[in-house]
């Protein structure tokens, strides 16, 4: 099973998600910016248009390690009422799913969007009977806590990213 392509329901609303393409750039910059956006305010010697060629010059850089490093994954843009609202980015290999990155732009968040598409890799890992790993970043709770309510747990601390995992035999372990 796949999510890219498809449709996932999320809370009443309809969330496609389809292949990225080269002319989705524009807007997969601004997702990507979105990401980096309580960072950069802090940077206020930087004007909007530094700002944006740092964000391009990120995104390339985080593109060209993810496709060089997983030449098969699925990146797909997150779409509501026909706009972007994220992207995804899922590889797979024999033991594992690794969500690489999700990304949703603020105004799609805390509406079940993220929730839908990670429960719908939770699925595949299930049915495939693979783990699903993920990294956080040490600093963002947030993600920390919404993972940990998905059922993922913290299986090593490299310092700055803690690598998270939902593994199928985790169900078993929830009291």
């Amino acid at each position: 099973m796949s999510i890219g392509g498809g449709v996932i329901e999320a809370g009443g609303l309809r969330v496609v998600l389809r292949p990225a393409s080269e002319a989705d750039y524009e807007e997969l910059v601004r997702v990507y910016a979105s990401t980096r956006a309580a960072e950069l305010a802090q940077v206020t010697w930087w004007d909007d248009d530094q700002k944006l060629a740092f964000c391009r010059a990120q995104y390339g850089a985080q593109k060209e390690e993810y496709d060089a490093r997983f030449p098969d994954a699925e990146y797909d843009v997150i779409e509501l009422e026909g706009r972007t609202v994220g992207r995804v980015w899922v590889g797979r290999a024999e033991e594992e799913i690794r969500l690489l990155d999700i990304a949703l732009l603020p105004e799609a968040q805390r509406r079940g969007l993220g929730a839908a598409i990670v429960g719908a890799l939770i699925e595949e890992a299930r049915a495939s009977n693979k783990r699903l790993r993920h990294m956080v970043f040490m600093l963002n709770t947030e993600a920390r806590r919404f993972y940990e309510r998905l059922g993922f747990r913290v299986f090593e601390d490299l310092g700055g990213y803690l690598h998270m995992e939902w593994a199928p035999d985790s169900e078993e372990r929830e009291p």
